[in-house]
């Protein structure tokens, strides 16, 4: 008898929930695991609608990392023919964890695991009730591209340097809001937390070791607070712009706790607050095609320009290292008299001699010049990093011989809970106006879900030419075609407890 059959006699519309989780994390033996990689799975119905939600500790589903292309539909495949699920109401999110190499197991197994953790969740359901909140944290996270005063953007990140203080101008938006969905059992104990942020899990722990990251550090302090086997389960939100704001810290040693644990406190603050009862499930979707982006060739070229700018500037140029870091202390120290002690001066203005004066304006001169060419060494860093970038993002278009990425957009209301998701790396702005454009007043972004399109840039970053638009395959146009597609998606959730 499948699932389904086996709940379709319930007559009532009493919610039932079931939750479980496997470890998917790789057993090669040269592995080095700080804390285990899961597949979280949360399986839930109001008797005439169910509903799957599982939240994987991996970078993405599908395109990059470790999960195949044919993971999700091989898993929806089983869980439609082993437990009568439909396959379209199953949502799988990545928390986008970033661990170094080899992080899961081998591709069969990594389907059979999470499988596992559907069909336990499935066997093991019991009346529950929901509600849903909004907590607040915005110490933990930055968005990561700057805007310059130039009018361009340049992002956080440790592949090339950060730009200077005095080119900076201003930060990128932010999204604050930890979405939670509480999932009780009927005498008040807790079953499972759902919560939802923004925010690139990238610092990782000391020695790199593979990680679940803050996520799984913020599930860790949510699961050990709320005890009586409660799962917390992490939904990556529009964080494609958004990264700790530690993450570039050389002061500190590389660990995501901290990040972790500040987010947990922060979801179970909001967590207490929220009241539970009776609610309705109801999951809509649709699937759009996504432009792909033509510009490349042309945005190459513009850094070729500049790239050669660049290098012709660097001409002329009389220090070395060597010679410019003690001179560049001395004129530091003692701006007003760096070539020597003052008395020298003053005996210069004395005698009507001005060699020491002469030797300051050179010295500047040539430090100056040295200054400028560092910015340019850094500025040559990033348009190396970003022409390979544009470089392989044409070829990933040009062999795939199609002119548009088939996006998959699903929406899954859980009483006032609402998600939508989006298989890019959505930027902050795209899901501020997903959220504000929603009917629904609780809507949050399922980013990183269902597949995997690389970025998700809004039009208006295009021009800054920031990582998460020279990482991104898709043309300035996919914004109104997935913004449009999630309010249609969101305006056919139904409304009700």
């Amino acid at each position: 008898m499948s699932w389904q059959q086996h709940h379709s006699n319930q007559a009532d519309a009493t919610l039932r929930a079931g939750v479980a989780c496997s470890d998917i994390t790789t057993d090669h033996p040269n592995s080095v695991v700080h804390d285990p990689l899961h597949a979280k799975a949360l399986v839930i119905t109001d008797g005439s609608t169910e509903l799957v939600v599982i939240a994987m500790d991996v970078v993405a589903i599908g395109g990059i990392g470790d999960v195949g292309d044919d993971f999700l539909p091989n898993l929806r495949s089983r869980i439609e023919a082993e437990l009568g699920i439909s396959g379209q109401n199953v949502l799988v999110s990545a928390t986008h964890t970033h661990p170094p190499g080899r992080l899961l197991c081998d591709d069969a197994e990594q389907v059979s695991r999470t499988f596992d953790a559907v069909s336990r969740a499935a066997a093991n359901m019991v009346p529950v009730q929901v509600g849903v909140g909004v907590g607040h944290e915005n110490r933990i996270q930055i968005n990561r591209t700057l805007r310059l005063k130039d009018g361009t953007g340049q992002s956080i990140r440790q592949a090339h340097p950060c730009p200077w203080d005095d080119e900076v101008a201003d930060l990128g938006p932010l999204d604050p809001d930890i979405g939670i969905l509480r999932v009780d059992r009927l005498d008040g104990a807790p079953l499972a937390v759902l919560f939802n942020f923004a925010c690139h899990p990238l610092i990782g722990v000391p020695g790199g070791a593979i990680t679940a990251n803050y996520p799984g550090f913020a599930a860790q302090v949510i699961e050990q607070s709320l005890g009586s086997g409660a799962l917390a389960l992490f939904l990556q939100g529009a964080g494609g712009d958004v990264t700790e704001v530690m993450y570039k810290s050389v002061e500190f040693p590389r660990d995501s706790r901290p990040v972790g644990i500040l987010l947990g406190l922060s979801t179970l603050q909001a967590w207490q607050e929220i009241e539970t009862g009776q609610a309705t499930i109801d999951v809509a979707s649709e699937t759009v095609q996504l432009p792909r982006r033509t510009d490349i060739p042309e945005r190459l070229r513009q850094l070729e320009r500049q790239q050669d700018e660049l290098l012709a500037g660097l001409r002329n140029t009389s220090l070395s290292f060597r010679a410019f870091l003690p001179l560049y202390l001395k004129y530091a120290l003692n701006p007003d008299y760096p070539s020597d002690y003052s008395y020298r001066y003053l005996h210069e203005n004395a005698t009507g001699r001005s060699a020491l004066r002469e030797l300051d304006v050179w010295n500047r001169h040539n430090l100056e010049k040295y200054l400028q060419n560092i910015r340019a060494m850094e500025k040559l860093a990033r348009i190396q990093s970003d022409m390979a970038t544009l470089k392989w993002h044409k070829s990933f278009n040009d062999t795939s011989g199609e002119a548009t990425i088939s996006a998959e957009v699903m929406g899954a209301r859980i009483g006032e809970f609402v998600l939508v998701s989006s298989p890019a790396e959505v930027l902050t702005e795209v899901g501020l106006n997903v959220k504000a454009a929603s009917p629904h007043r609780h809507t949050f972004i399922a980013a990183f879900a269902n597949g995997y399109v690389h970025y998700g840039a809004p039009v208006g970053d295009y021009p800054l030419g920031g990582y998460e638009v020279t990482e991104c395959l898709l043309a300035p146009e996919w914004q109104h075609v997935y913004e449009a597609a999630a309010q249609r998606v969101l305006n056919r959730l139904t409304d009700g407890l």
